[in-house]
């Protein structure tokens, strides 16, 4: 299935408790599009989150976001993990 990093541009001063709100919340919406967060990152100061997951889609990836939370990522890049 195809990895897929997003980034979120929230402005400065983006804290850990609304990142981790967030991801709870796709976490509950995730089954229903076929996608696993698998973990997410916080740039506290450029106020960026970066969120990784496994989906069938960019699309899909997107549509977790809009309905768990609303905070529809500004770009969704598929990525490989090399070793």
């Amino acid at each position: 299935m195809p990895l897929f990093m997003d980034v979120h541009s929230l402005g400065q001063g983006v804290t850990q408790e609304e990142a981790a709100a967030a991801h709870a919340k796709d976490l509950e919406t995730q089954g229903a599009h076929g996608v696993n967060f698998t973990d997410y990152w916080v740039d506290h100061e450029k106020g960026k989150i970066f969120c990784l997951a496994q989906g069938p889609s960019a699309d899909a990836v997107r549509r977790v976001h809009a309905e768990g939370h609303g905070m529809v990522a500004d770009e969704i890049f598929e990525v490989g993990q090399y070793s």
